[in-house]
């Protein structure tokens, strides 16, 4: 049988050995976990602290042959950077079955972490873990990509030519995760946008809606057809820190002229890894259960759940005032913060005035949708 996804789907059980070897032979990979770890032998002798981690990896990796081994053997050291770094809370799981397949629509504030700490409450309550979307613009180099899609990763193809190989691609996308779920193979998590809410404004875009309808059969199914057998749910995540707060403000201030360093992405990735990320909070919402479901009607619905399931933070608090806010009369109950109010402000000295605003913008811009969704209601 042809495998039709295989330039975007993620690694199978059969190739996990191979892909083993490959990352286990690769020295940036090597050296971009001495890295992460601190280890200040690489810097004056690379070789050998190479061989030494390669040894103790290639140990760590006996008897890793499927993908879930795999994941699990990454689960406790994911467990352990998520235990030092962030307060982690989550809700709205039981009213889902873990013998379905759903497609879960989340907002996006970090290019891992996000659906990291999606996978763990599903790894929790007895689901399988979700397949997540990745971006082609991330997978810079090839250790980047075995190490996402063994660790069940699909691909987001970007990078192309024209508009015809567009067309194509998210065609094949749409075809790929639309399977996953009518065939049960477990969920899929994607982005309700692309890229990352860097302006702290969680929309939807709905040409992401409009992508999944292309899998549709033209002469038998309508557009509005396909979004109500693709089992969607809303994933609302709220972070208390952004560890990549000043990178995004520094990008926003430059505009549409910002070019990114090589490798940008990955400082990124590891610094929402590593760094403080103080409370956070994830929201499974309800499902859109509708039968037939308009790209209008479901970018209302994840809306609308993304702010009511948004865990307003002290933080968020604190920059709506420092924007000139009015007193938060009508505040939900939020938790006590992990910090003090001086900490968090200090996080932005050292700004241009213009970044400083900016910084304090997407911290505060939650406040200002549930103020205006209060309003509506």
């Amino acid at each position: 049988m042809a495998d039709l996804y295989s330039e975007i789907r993620p690694y199978r059980d059969a190739e996990v050995s191979a892909v083993v070897d490959a990352l286990l032979s690769d020295n940036e990979f090597i050296d971009t976990l001495m890295a992460l770890r601190g280890n200040k032998v690489a810097q004056w002798l690379p070789g050998v602290a190479r061989l030494f981690a390669r040894r103790f990896l290639r140990k760590q990796l006996v008897g890793v042959d499927t993908v879930e081994a795999f994941q699990g053997l990454v689960k406790p050291r994911l467990d352990k950077v998520v235990a030092s770094t962030s307060v982690f809370t989550s809700d709205g799981i039981e009213q889902l079955s873990a013998e379905s397949s759903y497609l879960f629509i989340s907002n996006h504030r970090d290019i891992v972490m996000d659906s990291a700490y999606a996978n763990i409450v599903l790894v929790e309550q007895g689901h399988r873990t979700a397949q997540i979307a990745i971006g082609d613009n991330l997978l810079q180099k090839p250790w980047v990509s075995h190490l996402m899609r063994i660790n069940k990763s699909f691909i987001v193809k970007r990078n192309l030519s024209g508009p015809k190989q567009q067309l194509a691609a998210s065609k094949e996308l749409a075809s790929f995760m639309r399977s996953a779920i009518e065939e049960n193979r477990g969920s899929l998590w994607i982005a309700h946008r692309e890229g990352r809410a860097k302006d702290g404004n969680d929309r939807t875009e709905a040409a992401v809606l409009k992508m999944l309808t292309l899998s549709r059969d033209k002469p038998l199914e309508s557009p509005d057809d396909v979004l109500g057998k693709l089992n969607i749910v809303p994933i609302t995540i709220s972070y208390e820190l952004d560890p990549c707060d000043v990178r995004k403000a520094q990008e926003l201030a430059v505009g549409d002229n910002y070019q990114k360093r090589q490798f940008e992405d990955l400082e990124s990735i590891a610094a929402g890894i590593t760094d403080e990320k103080g409370r956070v909070h994830l929201q499974f919402g309800t499902p859109l259960t509708q039968d037939t479901l308009s790209v209008a009607a479901a970018v209302e619905a994840i809306d609308k759940q993304m702010v009511e399931n948004y865990r307003l933070f002290q933080t968020n608090i604190w920059a709506y005032e420092a924007l000139g806010g009015d007193n938060m009369t009508q505040c939900p109950d939020v938790p006590t913060a992990t910090i003090s109010h001086a900490q968090f402000m200090a996080r932005f000295d050292g700004l241009t005035p213009l970044e400083r605003n900016l910084a304090l913008s997407a911290y505060a811009k939650p406040v200002f949708n549930w103020l205006h969704h209060l309003a509506k209601s």
